[in-house]
């Protein structure tokens, strides 16, 4: 056996070790690459972004590159759990970790801070983003013209705030946004931009979107990560009783799916329109654009057992001018929702996310929102 067939061989039976089957940095499943310097091995995408660093960490493939022995060693004494609890050995308990569905931009900074910076090597280490203050200018998206200007944002632990001004020293804020009800979530695809991240809050008991970026990657994942280190603090306050893992998931979360529909009116008469549609967990918005600023409407979807359903078709006589065929209808208390999908594969996604949520036991915040519906 050649000297790279048994590397090869040697690589596959570390890999069996556990930790070793995911993505040291995204859990991405199978991972067919290595850092022989680092000792971790990850994916293909990941060993993109290690690249970037080669002083730091030397990648190669598990399969087609020439490992030395003295390198297959050092990821055998090595390995993906070894290094997480000396590179995440103090990773701040909001801090988003990313995985592997998650954009560029994050998983960049995620992999730059633990082996660049080494921010969560040391504990005890202070964190940019827990110093109760931020203040910056970010680029932000203009609500009518749809030109991005800048303007100068200020985070506030101490308020529990986010606000933004128009000019850098007006004295007053354009916006005071609560950052307990704040949802953050990158969208470099439907912003443009690679650093991308859309800001929803509730303004007067309707959602708001906000669409900002910054050139620097790290500016704006920084920016992300201290939200959600305020809104866990305001959090802590709101609740004392509540445990981390109970906490962690009401701060920024990515929505459940996005994309167009047609729908119809509440006669279900009118013509079918096409609309982006926004699934934010229990909220369905829908906007005449994915970039403006509030949504047309919104439907709460509670639990099955308060009489929400999700079922595919529609009602039988429903008249469908619209362009696409396959039909989805949701039942409320109050009345049902006519939708159609361009393909079936996209209406069966649009119902299992439907049919998860409807059948998810409520929160006792949602009971809330559930009343105010």
């Amino acid at each position: 056996m050649s000297t790279n067939g048994r590397a090869t061989r040697d690589l596959r039976e570390i890999l069996q070790k556990p930790g070793n089957d995911a993505c040291a940095d995204c859990g991405a499943p199978d991972p067919t690459w290595g850092s022989c310097s680092l000792g971790v091995f990850i994916c293909l995408a990941c060993s993109g972004i290690h690249r970037n660093f080669p002083d730091i960490s030397k990648v190669k493939s598990l399969s087609l590159s020439h490992w030395e022995d003295h390198e297959v060693q050092f990821m055998a004494e090595n390995g993906n759990e070894l290094m997480k609890s000396k590179y995440e050995a103090a990773v701040p308990v909001y801090y988003y970790k990313p995985t592997h569905k998650d954009c560029q931009v994050l998983r960049e900074q995620w992999i730059r801070a633990k082996y660049e910076r080494k921010e969560f090597s040391n504990p005890g280490n202070s964190f940019t983003y827990e110093e109760g203050m931020r203040d910056g200018v970010l680029m932000k998206r203009g609500r009518d013209n749809g030109q991005f200007l800048s303007r100068r944002f200020v985070l506030s632990e101490r308020e529990g705030t986010l606000k933004y001004f128009t000019k850098y020293d007006a004295k007053e804020p354009k916006a005071v946004i609560k950052v307990d009800t704040i949802n953050a979530t990158f969208q470099p695809e439907k912003i443009g931009n690679p650093n991308g991240l859309q800001i929803t809050y509730l303004k007067d008991y309707s959602t708001r979107n906000i669409f900002i970026y910054h050139d620097s990657g790290k500016e704006i994942v920084d920016w992300f990560n201290s939200i959600r280190a305020v809104q866990l603090h305001y959090l802590k306050v709101a609740f004392p009783g509540a445990t981390d893992a109970e906490l962690i998931p009401k701060l920024t979360r990515n929505f459940l799916k996005e994309g167009y529909m047609e729908k119809t009116g509440p006669r279900q008469t009118e013509g079918f329109k096409k609309r982006w549609f926004t699934l934010d967990h229990r909220r369905l918005m829908y906007f005449k654009d994915p970039l403006d600023a509030f949504a047309k409407g919104e439907v709460f979807l509670g639990n099955r057992d308060h009489g929400y359903n999700a079922s595919p078709g529609l009602p039988a006589g429903t008249h469908c001018n619209g362009t696409w065929q396959h039909g989805i209808t949701i039942e409320t208390p109050d009345r049902c929702f006519l939708f159609t999908c361009e393909t079936e594969s996209d209406q069966q996604d649009w119902l299992k996310h439907f049919n998860d949520v409807v059948s998810a036991p409520m929160s006792p915040q949602e009971y809330t929102t559930l009343s105010l519906c």
